[in-house]
């Protein structure tokens, strides 16, 4: 299972938890709409949806490039914290899912 299956598969695979997702494991980053596209969302969903992240404060506009904007998750907004939070303890989950396998496979390998 990879992270992002993780996280996805709670939250749901909508463009928005896409893009969310997206931004939360590049947290300490920030990225153009193109790098956006990674997240695995069509051009006009994410021009769609820009807009009203900027607008509820969980994303942020960090710097202009010309006439590039970069964006990042804004770590201060308490939905952002909370939706990081809640990344952060699924994946915590899964890895201690996988070392208990592993310790029951060493054991009966033993």
């Amino acid at each position: 299972m990879t992270n992002k299956a993780i996280f996805l598969d709670q939250v749901g695979y909508s463009p928005r938890m896409k893009v969310l997702q997206f931004l939360i494991e590049g947290k300490n980053f920030d990225y153009t709409l193109t790098d956006l596209l990674n997240a695995e969302v069509s051009w006009r969903t994410l021009n769609l949806l820009m807009p009203k992240l900027l607008d509820q404060g969980i994303i942020i506009k960090t710097r202009k490039i010309g006439r590039i904007n970069l964006y990042k998750i804004n770590q201060n907004n308490l939905v952002s914290q909370q939706l990081m939070e809640l990344h952060h303890k699924l994946i915590l989950k899964e890895v201690d899912k996988m070392k208990k396998r592993l310790n029951r496979e060493k054991i009966q390998k033993s």
